[in-house]
């Protein structure tokens, strides 16, 4: 019998996926990971996971993960913000904690497989996209390494969202984890990405707003409070029309603005590539945000970085934010903006 871990939130979707491998007849054993500090948090969600792990009749392991998930997530997502990047900390978090750090711990326990509640597919050899689209996580994982993906079991692959929460529903025992309120996209942020930072470094900082001439036509309340495409917080004299982050000067405390016909790119640059496929020039689609359409492109790989070259434009594309490429529902890998 093989034996998987799972990663156990307390969330309705680790849970219903620990139900439905118990079901397959998978030796299984979870493990809740403890990332950050956040008052109160894990104290509701360990419990929760108990309960879950009670119900399905399997050891609950805690793992404190929360000093390299500070060196390889929080404190890299602090500094992209400092260096007026976008930053994705989930993809992160999925190559060195959640695929690396938990990969490790299940080495330690003799497991031959990892379990989460992630909406995606594999085959050992690729990723692909959930049967959910609305609930899709592949574009986070396209960062993991590939030599994990064979050991990797995604029981809500097949599933759509509403299916989990009607089963759960159903079961007496789970019926709670149906109802419960969904955890935010980051863990660690609970309101905004800025009360983040503010704990950290100094946020409220005025600063000039110039337009792509050079010439300084308002004023913002901090660099650090605008991503690329924001259109709203700051000031522009005189503007008839809807201005729109371009470019952010974080050493001068500057951002620069533009109309929304001259913040559309067609040609993107990907640094830090991890690949699935071993092309090197070929044709695909390419997600430059979460929750966007994949537009067609021709890509370049050479040296760990991609000439992405786009048949369509794409506004506000955010240096620090991943672009995961596609062959239709595939992942064959992808990079960081820059």
């Amino acid at each position: 019998m093989s034996k998987v871990l799972i990663g156990m939130s307390g969330g309705v979707d680790s849970t219903v996926s620990t139900y439905l491998l118990k079901e397959q007849g998978y030796d299984i054993e979870g493990v809740y990971m403890k990332l950050h500090n956040k008052p109160g948090y894990h104290e509701v969600n360990i419990a929760r996971a108990r309960r879950a792990a009670d119900f399905a009749g399997v050891k609950l392991h805690i793992l404190d993960a929360q000093s390299e998930f500070d060196e390889m997530v929080f404190k890299p997502f602090i500094k992209s913000y400092e260096d007026g990047f976008t930053p994705n900390p989930c993809a992160l978090c999925n190559r060195n904690i959640k695929f690396g750090r938990m990969m490790r711990f299940a080495d330690e326990i003799g497991a031959d497989f990892v379990a989460t509640g992630h909406y995606l597919k594999t085959d050992g050899q690729y990723l692909y996209e959930a049967e959910d689209k609305t609930k899709d996580q592949s574009y986070f994982l396209f960062n993991i390494k590939k030599e994990v993906l064979p050991r990797l079991l995604f029981p809500l692959s097949m599933r759509k969202k509403s299916e989990i929460k009607e089963l759960a529903s159903k079961i007496p025992a789970l019926k709670a984890f149906a109802e419960q309120k969904e955890s935010s996209e980051i863990c660690f942020v609970e309101t905004t990405y800025t009360d983040v930072l503010k704990n950290y470094v100094s946020v409220d900082n005025e600063g000039d707003v110039l337009n792509i001439a050079g010439k300084i036509v308002g004023k913002h309340k901090g660099y650090m409070h605008y991503t690329i495409g924001k259109r709203r917080g700051f000031s522009v004299h005189g503007a008839h029309e809807p201005h729109y982050v371009k470019e952010i000067i974080p050493d001068k405390n500057q951002i620069v603005v533009a109309r929304e016909d001259e913040l559309w790119c067609r040609e993107v640059r990907l640094d830090g590539i991890n690949m699935f496929d071993t092309r090197q020039e070929f044709e695909a689609t390419i997600k430059l945000r979460y929750r966007t359409e994949a537009v067609k492109c021709k890509i370049s790989i050479k040296d760990g970085k991609a000439d992405v070259k786009l048949q369509d434009g794409v506004f506000g594309v955010a240096s620090g934010q991943a672009g995961v490429i596609y062959d239709g529902s595939r992942v064959l890998g992808g990079g960081w903006i820059v």
